[in-house]
């Protein structure tokens, strides 16, 4: 029996958590008259002086903004951002389905600590699913610590996209100059992502180079129809979202290997929606069929097997785990994986696994 280490901390939905989004007015409208972005902002600049600071004590009951604009003045400044703005609770609903990557800021960290960055699916109102993160630094003394959480989040968003019309993908969106990476939220912003983005499992990727990027594959939804999409960040600051092609990404549960094999880059797939198969490609967003790699056999298998996440390389070879619980990515930290794991779309749990004692037991 593998004796794993459970800790004790666990994160679970919270519906006072909100995003700060921004308001794209012009995607709701029907393109037709004056652009209601200029009409709002005309009308606010129309506002005098004690109708401006009455506005805008109402809006900072909920919260606080601050815009630039050198010909504005302070208060409409703050009025006109908060007409573009609105809060969603984006974990009301759950919070689950975690993967864990290395951090990519290792300064100031003592042996045996490493920084950490972890993804999660957060569901919130009318059920749609987003994509949170949260940093932290594991110990090999089983020991967790998370990065705090700022007030409110904020949600990335697209540059100079099509204000009259909704964007779609591939599309490049941004985390807010001021906001935290554990209070960032990537939300649906295309078409194919209007009803959500499911289970990214992130990865750190070493190219050919040697240089290196964060990647996720993760599911699009738009409320009939998914699609697996691809992201790719080397700072965390700017993401791109970009649609994968080919018969292997049309279903979900891919999961990218950390480097090339052989040449090729690989993935592990489930596009007939019951068995796992090794995907092989020249191209890191087409994919087509690949060959069967394993098949439910254990009871909690039977309709289909999922995979944990990237396969992990090890001494003795490639480690991939499936799931009895939904975990979407562990991390290799010294002889222990480190594994984030979603316990029945309830909440987010925390294992600590001796990698020797994992192996005896295979």
């Amino acid at each position: 029996m593998i004796e794993a280490f459970h800790h004790a901390l666990r994160l679970h939905a919270d519906p006072s958590r909100v995003v700060v989004r921004p308001f794209h007015l012009a995607w709701a409208g029907n393109g037709q008259g004056p652009s209601r972005t200029e009409r709002i902002v005309r009308e606010v600049l129309e506002l005098n002086a004690a109708e401006t600071r009455a506005e805008l004590e109402i809006v900072l009951k909920d919260f606080e903004l601050g815009l630039d604009g050198s010909e504005i003045d302070d208060e409409k400044r703050q009025l006109i951002g908060a007409y573009f703005c609105h809060e969603y609770s984006y974990a009301a609903a759950a919070l689950m389905n975690p993967s864990a990557v290395a951090h990519f800021d290792q300064s100031g960290m003592p042996a045996g600590s490493q920084r950490i960055l972890m993804s999660l699916r957060a569901v919130g109102e009318g059920h749609i699913s987003s994509v949170a993160f949260r940093e932290g630094i594991i110990t090999d003394n089983n020991e967790l610590k998370l990065a705090p959480e700022p007030p409110f989040a904020t949600a990335t968003d697209a540059v100079g996209v099509d204000e009259e019309k909704l964007p779609e993908g591939p599309i490049t969106v941004y985390r807010h100059r001021d906001s935290t990476l554990s209070g960032t939220v990537i939300f649906p912003i295309t078409g194919a992502q209007s009803k959500g983005l499911e289970d990214l499992r992130l990865v750190q990727f070493t190219h050919d180079d040697g240089s290196v990027e964060w990647l996720g594959t993760y599911t699009a939804y738009n409320g009939s129809i998914i699609q697996s999409e691809l992201l790719r960040t080397r700072d965390f600051r700017a993401f791109d979202l970009v649609p994968m092609s080919g018969s292997a990404a049309r279903n979900k549960g891919m999961a990218l290997f950390p480097r090339k094999v052989g040449g090729q880059y690989m993935m592990i797939g489930r596009q007939d929606g019951e068995n796992l198969f090794l995907i092989k490609s020249d191209d890191l967003t087409h994919w087509e069929e690949g060959e069967k790699l394993l098949e439910p056999h254990f009871p909690w298998e039977l309709v289909q097997i999922g995979n944990c996440g990237p396969p992990i390389e090890l001494d003795q070879g490639w480690l991939l785990l499936t799931h009895v619980v939904y975990t979407c990515g562990a991390i290799r930290h010294g002889d222990k994986l480190f594994v984030p794991y979603g316990v029945a779309d309830s909440s987010v749990a925390f294992a600590f696994i001796p990698i020797g004692a994992l192996l005896a037991a295979m």
